[in-house]
């Protein structure tokens, strides 16, 4: 398990941490900061965006103080006073000056995201000492701790590389969870996968030695269900429709949606929400053998639909397709699909924004509102009905591939859509990986969504 973040005791002496708004700054310069006015001024500081200075004082430090930057530098970059993170000595620190409530809960957020740090290969070189932060009066520590111990946990597996996160690594991950919130988990494994009616998860990742399997894992007796569904591809290959060397750099990521529904997952019973919960998490490494899936092959689903592979390097969805079926089976559930899916998804909206679909309102409402609280953007693509004979092939129900380039990510959604009875669905196509360092998201794995769904909660499900 990753270390977790925690708060400076309430109790601890600390210093301030001075919050100073540039329309501010000449007066605080003039009142509270008069001692510091020559040395802020000497060192140019402009309360810019995350831009800190140090206090210098008789004995040590007096603090320092941290810019908010303008309301336009605000809204390019989230989290831009966890820039403290790196810039502050190790000790305890508690936050000073007007903060609204909502970006008090940003700061303390981008705060514990911040002190986030990926060291298990470098054993060598510990992790120093960070800066930790005394939680402001009126926030919600427990739901901000269990957001970031879900983030930490999503990171950590995507960042772990392909040799040692595969389908049995991801499956001991998943038993760990359950285990520490008393949750039951189950594995179907190999061929009884296809004993069992997973033909799909089976094709995909049968020709590995890694053998393919679904994890399933339920927590909580009472409440309106919640199913997760993410994606757990551990490495894709491309399979025999092979990707170039360039394409496979970031293919441990490729399980990033199995890694944020079991972060999303830590969250709500971390806090104890009452609803009862149902992961599903289909493993497999898309790999190339003599068993491999081949272009052209026609294969049959759980639900009974069959499928034409016009590409295995599209078998993410088809992984997918056999457990968004076995969740359906239960039809009160909502059910919410995580999956590192498409590059048209990227090329839509980028690497920031998590694009969603959902024919619900109440979700879309519910999302919407959550992703503002949670600091956590998400953005609603379409269900677009007349792409529908885009996905369908004539020799077979759906093909996992059309050609033509255009609306890769509706169609990926549709054929999603395609496998799912319940009314109450939505599917993020995320991207699972930060390409620079940011703000409280350094290079690496990351999260997306989860925080939007953990607020959107109570609106979606009646809590």
């Amino acid at each position: 398990m990753p270390r977790l973040p925690a708060f400076a005791p309430a109790d601890a002496p600390s210093l301030p941490l001075h919050v100073i708004a540039p329309d501010d700054l000449s007066d605080w310069l003039a009142g509270p900061g008069a001692a510091h006015a020559g040395w802020l001024k000497a060192t140019g500081f402009e309360a810019a965006l995350g831009e800190v200075r140090l206090l210098p004082g008789a004995d040590g430090l007096d603090g320092a103080v941290i810019g908010t930057g303008s309301t336009k530098a605000r809204a390019r970059s989230r989290f831009g006073l966890a820039k403290a993170v790196a810039a502050l000595p190790a000790g305890d620190w508690h936050l000073s000056g007007a903060l609204t409530e909502a970006a008090a809960q940003e700061t303390v957020l981008g705060w514990l995201l911040a002190s986030y740090r990926f060291d298990s290969y470098r054993p060598g070189k510990p992790a120093a000492a960070l800066p930790r932060l005394k939680l402001p009066e009126g926030l919600d520590g427990e739901t901000l701790l269990a957001m970031a111990a879900g983030e930490y946990l999503t990171r950590d597996l995507i960042n772990t590389p392909a040799n040692d996160m595969g389908p049995e690594e991801l499956q001991t991950a998943f038993f760990a969870l359950a285990e520490e919130f008393g949750a039951t988990a189950t594995a179907i494994v190999g061929d009884d996968l296809l004993a069992q009616n997973f033909p799909m998860i089976h094709a995909v990742g049968c020709a590995s030695p890694r053998a393919p399997r679904l994890l399933e894992m339920r927590w909580g007796s009472e409440g309106p269900q919640l199913t997760l569904v993410g994606k757990g591809v551990c490495f894709d290959t491309g399979g025999l429709d092979l990707k170039p060397s360039s394409g496979m750099l970031l293919m441990k990521k490729d399980m990033g949606g199995a890694a944020t529904v079991m972060g999303l997952a830590l969250m709500i019973m971390r806090l104890g929400l009452p609803l009862r919960l149902r992961v599903l998490v289909p493993a497999v490494e898309n790999s190339v053998s003599g068993r491999a899936m081949r272009p052209r092959d026609i294969l049959r689903s759980r639900k009974g639909l069959t499928v034409e592979v016009n590409n295995t390097d599209a078998e993410g969805r088809l992984i997918l397709a056999d457990a968004l079926a076995y969740a359906s089976e239960e039809a009160e559930a909502t059910i919410i699909s995580m999956a590192t899916l498409t590059g048209a998804a990227r090329v839509a909206v980028g690497p920031d924004l998590a694009p969603y679909f959902t024919d619900d309102p109440e979700i879309a409402t519910a999302l919407a509102a959550g992703a503002a609280t949670g600091c956590d953007p998400v953005w609603r693509l379409p269900f677009w009905e007349a792409y529908e004979p885009m996905i369908e092939p004539g020799i077979a129900d759906l093909d996992n591939a059309p050609s033509g380039g255009f609306a890769g990510a509706i169609t990926a959604a549709l054929f999603l859509r395609r496998f799912v009875d319940s009314p109450r669905y939505a599917h993020f196509d995320i991207y699972g990986h930060i390409p620079s360092d940011l703000p409280a998201r350094p290079k690496g794995g990351a999260g997306q969504g989860a925080r939007a769904v953990l607020y959107a909660l109570p609106q979606m499900l009646g809590l």
